[in-house]
């Protein structure tokens, strides 16, 4: 029976289309599981989709649509990456799935029945990008010290989670488990930066929102983030508190987390509190992988910086854009992709050793063979010497693979392939076609070729898999397992079929041309979100500024919207008619503060429908750059349906 391999990624927040480095871990999880395929393993590989949370309801709610709507395009849009870019995954969990939800409220009444999860309140600083409470001291400017958001003072009824009782026991686990946190410097940071002090609970409830799995025993709150969207590594495979299936039996403890190192306290101190908690075996090994980078740039599509595997796809084709990040992206650092980068590495890698290699080597050996040539033995120097690269290559890859350094693996190969140019210039196949003694050397050298060809292919398989096809075609070999490797001096035949071009070389000013369409087609949101700070809005007349009236305003009444949380209605008594105007300052003033107060309103507006609420006017309000603080204009000795001149 073969061994089992279990790896699941984090699974995608549905807030918006994920960009490139997104998809890295998809690719990355993807060619680990390819080469444990390979190796003989039974292999699952799990990945999907995180669907609830503040963040997702807001979203839908601005779209004008429902979250449940929001997530299942979202969920959509990311599996139809996973396809194009040839990631293949057993199972897509989404933690809106009915099951999943069901095991969740069963985790939580557990907890809770244990006394390991409790009711309190929460005061702070809540980011809703990260889904997050931090205290003022933890801000950086005033903002969300992960991602430099605005952050929101909160304070609500919620249940947290205990930490401490489990703390001594996850930190001797570290300690006795060396490649439980991967690579080391997490590790180191895990244990010096969140260890060494009393873990603070963790929130697992809120009440304010209602896009989230309903608490069982408190159906006024439902799951926050992290119960919720960790749990799906053992409810996808099965888990049940009574009644677990065969197959969660059979694939748990996991063998690999792969996440982020942005997510990696979760992954590493309170997943594994959670499944002590449980009563649960911990994963193997939980490996926070680096960042892509925009040049040495985060990613942000607020920085209109981002870049999407279709338009990478449609320039540079999915072997290149996998075989790009797979290889310029470190074990252990952050790794850069620009496109002028990809462009660089497919010219020399890909069209130059590669494919040139390939090309060239069946090209003769069709033209000095008819397509045939048959192992005839005798090594030369030059021989012995690529059979030593290979060899090496070899011990090298399977090495960099199983301690998850794709890039290095990726590297050796390449630099087998290099040697193998190196060789064909070094026998000069040309010249010994010109001497009929030399017809043989000539056979074992396009031998030779096409057996390191056929190897590196093998080799690539989990990176670059059509490619690796199309060179099996073009041999016309079926054997492509791991167990057929090393085979270089070993008796055998080829005869070659019809090869097409592998990586056509790229003309660097034709794309620059389709790069400029990309950011042109990316640009004009981006742009305009970063110029309104920076722009001075075009110079009016004052034929302009006339058209607008202004009068003084009085509000009778004010609620909340009924649709969306950030808006309010007030009835707005203007002198000769009371006016209904909705207004975006839900986040600063309640509706009875407002009642009384005498505001200016722009009276000839348009009337328009905000969420289905007709608006007849706008408050006139003032806020800093930032828009952290906001204050309507008010007025104190003049009477409604005076005139603002």
């Amino acid at each position: 029976m073969a061994k089992k391999f279990y790896l699941s990624t984090a699974i995608a927040y549905t807030s918006s289309t994920p960009h490139i480095g997104n998809v890295y871990e998809a690719i990355l999880a993807d060619a680990i599981c390819r080469n444990k395929r390979k190796e003989g393993y039974d292999v699952y590989f799990q990945t999907g989709t995180d669907e609830h949370g503040q963040k997702i309801e807001r979203k839908a709610l601005s779209l004008g649509i429902t979250p449940q709507a929001h997530v299942d395009k979202v969920s959509k849009e990311l599996r139809d990456i996973y396809d194009l870019m040839n990631v293949t995954y057993d199972k897509f969990v989404r933690t809106t799935d009915k099951e999943h939800m069901r095991v969740v409220q069963d985790i939580y009444q557990k907890l809770y029945d244990n006394g390991d999860i409790y009711k309190s309140s929460y005061e702070g600083y809540y980011c809703v990008a990260c889904e997050s409470y931090y205290t003022e001291k933890a801000l950086v400017d005033g903002k969300c010290p992960e991602c430099g958001a605005k952050v929101e003072k909160s304070k609500e009824e919620s249940y947290f989670l205990r930490l401490k009782p489990y703390q001594e026991r996850l930190i001797n686990h570290i300690k006795t488990h060396p490649d439980f946190i991967q690579p080391e410097s997490r590790k180191n940071e895990m244990l010096n930066n969140f260890l060494k002090e009393d873990l603070p609970d963790l929130c697992v409830s809120r009440s304010t929102f209602k896009w989230g799995v309903p608490l069982p025993f408190d159906p006024k709150h439902v799951s926050y983030v992290w119960i919720d969207a960790l749990s799906n590594y053992i409810t996808g495979i099965g888990y049940d508190l009574k009644n677990p299936s065969k197959e969660f039996k059979k694939l748990w403890p996991a063998d690999i987390h792969l996440i982020g190192k942005d997510i990696l306290r979760f992954h590493t101190i309170y997943w594994p509190i959670i499944l002590m908690a449980l009563g649960l075996e911990l994963p193997k090994q939980i490996f926070g992988h680096p960042w892509v980078l925009f040049g040495n740039d985060k990613m942000s599509k607020s920085k209109g910086n981002v870049m999407y595997a279709s338009d990478l796809v449609d320039l540079f084709g999915v072997d290149a854009v996998r075989y790009y990040v797979l290889h310029e992206i470190p074990f252990a650092q952050d790794g850069s992709i620009t496109y002028d980068l990809i462009a660089d590495r497919y010219n020399s890698d890909l069209a130059n050793t590669y494919g040139n290699l390939v090309s060239r080597s069946i090209s003769m050996t069709k033209k000095y063979f008819d397509g045939t040539v048959s192992y005839k033995g005798e090594l030369t120097q030059f021989d012995k010497e690529l059979k030593e690269e290979l060899s090496k290559t070899l011990d090298k890859y399977k090495k960099s693979m199983d301690a998850l350094k794709v890039c290095d693996a990726a590297e050796s190969v390449m630099t087998l392939l290099r040697r193998a140019n190196k060789y064909v210039d070094e026998t000069e196949p040309w010249v010994l076609a010109k001497d009929e003694a030399k017809k043989d050397t000539l056979e074992n050298v396009l031998y030779y070729l096409l057996e390191v060809i056929r190897e590196a292919s093998i080799l690539l398989e989990p990176f670059m898999p059509s490619t690796s096809e199309k060179v099996y075609k073009f041999l016309n070999v079926n054997n492509n397992s791991y167990e057929s490797l090393n085979k270089f001096d070993e008796k055998g035949t080829y005869t070659v079929g019809e090869a097409e071009i592998l990586f056509k070389r790229l003309d660097l000013k034709e794309l620059e041309e389709k790069v400029l369409k990309i950011k042109e087609k990316l640009a004009p949101k981006k742009e305009e979100k970063m110029e309104e700070k920076v722009e001075l809005k075009e110079e009016i007349t004052i034929d302009d500024f006339d058209k607008v009236e202004l009068v003084v305003g009085q509000i009778e009444k004010c609620e909340k919207h009924p649709n969306a949380d950030k808006l309010l209605v007030s009835q707005v008594n203007i002198g000769t008619e009371v006016r209904q105007i909705v207004s975006g300052i839900a986040k600063w003033y309640k509706p009875e503060d407002l009642v009384g107060k005498k505001v200016i309103v722009v009276k000839n507006l348009k009337p328009v429908e905000l969420r289905k609420v007709k608006s007849s006017g706008m408050l006139l309000c003032a806020s800093d750059k930032d828009d952290n603080k906001l204050e309507l204009i008010e007025i104190k000795a003049l009477n409604p349906g005076d005139i603002i001149r």
